[in-house]
């Protein structure tokens, strides 16, 4: 999961220096909701809800 978020924030600075801003907002809330859904899935783990055995 880590890594398409790395890949989606190289996109999205990628097509933000070539001037594509759709392309580049795109991919940043690909990013941004990636990262929503770790930190929920860490929370849910650090509190106990979910067990990783």
């Amino acid at each position: 999961m880590f890594e398409w978020i790395l890949i989606l924030l190289v996109v999205a600075a990628v097509a933000g220096l070539l001037g594509l801003n759709t392309l580049s907002g795109l991919a940043m809330t690909g990013a941004k909701i990636l990262i929503g859904l770790v930190l929920v899935v860490f929370l849910l783990v650090l509190l106990g809800v979910i067990a990783i055995a």
